[in-house]
């Protein structure tokens, strides 16, 4: 009975692997689509996110069922709650992908980033698709030194993420307050992707040693 029940934890932590890689194909082609002004890609996406909603919802119901089927200790039990709160970070990062397609979709024909800064977008891009490509991973072996890795390529988006303001706060700005705040806004949703990103791998910590990196012991989870 309690192979059994692992066998179902581990499924449970494939589909959430799976939820990794669908977020990061969604933030990997929504940034495409911003770049290349790309139409069709930028519905793909917008489309596509149906699937990572449901597969949040499927990993919820199975992470309660398998709440109810036994009574899990210790590492069970983390990993269970792991998924639950890693599954949401996740649905998160593909939200963010989402609200970068629809802001592509939104500008189309015209291109929603000045040249000066798009640089900068492909990236954040490429840097936050890997996170996600790592978390992937990072969720299938629970490795810790892996998932503490991440905070190093989370760090690169922020530092793009702040020098982004002072492209926009330069005095010699010529692009108006729409190119701005759409930079401004676009800019935070791949910030909040990478820090979701770290927060998964965090989780998988968790797991593994029973405490959230930056917390005392994991009663403060």
């Amino acid at each position: 009975m309690r192979e059994a029940y692992h066998v179902e934890l581990d499924r449970l932590a494939d589909k959430l692997a799976s939820m990794s890689g669908m977020v990061a194909n969604a933030m990997e082609l929504a940034t495409k689509a911003l770049l290349e002004t790309d139409l069709q890609l930028a519905e793909q996406v917008i489309s596509d996110d149906e699937h990572v909603d449901d597969t949040r919802a499927q990993c919820e119901e199975q992470a309660y069922s398998l709440l109810a089927l036994q009574a899990p200790v210790a590492t069970e039990l983390r990993k269970v709650l792991a998924v639950i709160h890693a599954a949401e970070s996740l649905e998160r990062m593909g939200d963010l992908a989402l609200h970068v397609a629809r802001t592509a979709r939104r500008r189309h024909p015209d291109p929603v980033l000045p040249p000066e800064v798009t640089p900068y977008f492909g990236e954040m891009g490429k840097v936050a698709v890997r996170l996600a490509r790592q978390t992937e991973e990072v969720i299938k072996t629970t490795d810790v030194d892996a998932a503490r890795a991440l905070e190093s390529a989370d760090d690169e988006v922020d530092n793009i993420h702040r020098h982004l303001f002072t492209v926009i706060m330069d005095k010699d700005w010529p692009h108006g307050v729409a190119a701005a705040v759409d930079t401004t806004l676009l800019g935070r949703f791949y910030e909040r992707y990478a820090d979701h990103a770290v927060s998964v791998a965090n989780r998988m910590i968790f797991v593994v040693t029973g405490k959230m990196p930056g917390y005392g012991t994991d009663e403060d989870v």
